[in-house]
């Protein structure tokens, strides 16, 4: 569980338990998770699991914002596939930016976000993939996305 934390986002199966389990084991906790977990969900909900180590099934993880999603057991694979190829196909500068701005969020004045998505703002919509959204939402087809 800790190195998905790490990740933006996190898929389970339906069929998926979860859990810290450090206490269980008289072990502190590892690979960042107690960062991850506290970026994540807050203090005081990363002390609950780390300190209880409650054994959550993906709904009540979907719930408290530990996963993103939950596709069944039998289309898991299939599902994780057709979320990561709609993501890979995405405009990959803007979804950098968007990363970058969400990561200053976590630490930087509101003055320096504003600052920085406005700056990212301005360059998004200067690239071929903006031009290219833009003539999809205009002709009401999907957009084929270059990453320029």
């Amino acid at each position: 569980m800790s190195l998905a934390l790490a990740c933006d986002l996190r898929l389970a199966n339906r069929s998926a338990k979860l859990t810290t389990a450090f206490v269980k084991v008289a072990l502190s906790g590892d690979f960042g998770g107690t960062y991850f977990l506290t970026k994540l969900l807050g203090s005081a909900k990363a002390r609950e699991l780390y300190l209880t180590s409650p054994i959550l099934n993906a709904e009540q993880a979907l719930q408290i914002g530990l996963i993103t999603r939950v596709p069944d057991d039998s289309g898991f694979q299939e599902a994780a596939k057709a979320f990561a190829v709609a993501l890979a196909r995405g405009p990959r500068l803007t979804l950098g930016s968007m990363k970058h701005n969400l990561n200053l969020a976590e630490c930087a004045p509101l003055e320096t976000c504003f600052d920085n998505e406005a700056l990212h703002h301005v360059r998004a919509a200067t690239t071929e993939d903006h031009r290219e959204a833009a003539a999809a939402f205009v002709e009401k087809r999907q957009p084929v996305f270059k990453g320029r």
